[in-house]
């Protein structure tokens, strides 16, 4: 059953490269409010009640608001560099358990939980400095990168309230067969795939603005 293994939310702040940062995110057992946080500069920066975005110049904002990763490539990335990886641990809201993330289509909607909690699937992440500090592993930007395991971004659809063991059923997913994975390579290793992407219509607008400029030349 796809659910949600844990929720994440900042668990102190700390000072990154970029200034303040709630890259530390932490498991809690309470239920945690989602709702779409707004504009990134002016609104709420992240989605989740009581979390923090730092850099709101890159993060943070609607087509940003959750942050999803799947426990099972955090598994896998246990294994390639062996070490524990806490849940949370590369930043994510969500760790989550029997979703194929990176096979996630743009525009998929995810209900998860109980109370009416709907998210789409908007973007995937981009490796950060803050990333690379906070893991303190030399040259990690490039073997995430090379991975194409980038984890989720979602958007809020419908607010609700969450917990650790929800579950999430995805509800609808358009037919383009664009994923969070073949983004992530148009937008950092293989640029010969941006026209394929700007088929998704639900494809953050900031990600598609950039594959239209690096097209136009």
């Amino acid at each position: 059953m796809a659910r949600l293994l844990s929720v994440n939310i900042a668990h102190r702040y700390y000072d990154g490269p970029s200034g303040e940062s709630g890259f530390d995110k932490r498991p809690t057992a309470e239920a945690v409010a989602v709702r779409a946080p707004g504009d990134r500069r002016t609104g709420l920066g992240s989605g989740l009640a009581g979390d923090l975005i730092g850099n709101r110049k890159y993060h943070g904002g609607d087509d940003q608001a959750v942050y999803a990763y799947a426990r099972e490539d955090l598994d896998d990335w246990e294994t390639r560099l062996e070490r524990p990886l806490a849940s949370g641990m590369f930043g994510e809201n969500f760790t989550t358990a029997g979703v194929d993330v990176t096979g996630a289509v743009i525009g998929e909607r995810w209900a998860v939980g109980s109370d009416g909690l709907v998210l789409e699937v908007s973007r995937p992440r981009t490796p950060c400095r803050t990333f690379t500090q906070f893991l303190g592993i030399r040259g990690w930007m490039g073997a995430f990168t090379r991975a194409v395991k980038p984890g989720a971004y979602l958007r809020v659809i419908t607010p609700g309230q969450v917990r650790a063991g929800d579950t999430v059923t995805v509800t609808d997913r358009p037919d383009h067969g664009v994923t969070i994975g073949h983004v992530f390579r148009a937008i950092m290793t293989e640029p010969e795939l941006l026209p394929d992407i700007l088929v998704a219509d639900a494809l953050a607008p900031e990600v598609a603005r950039r594959a239209r400029r690096r097209l136009a030349g």
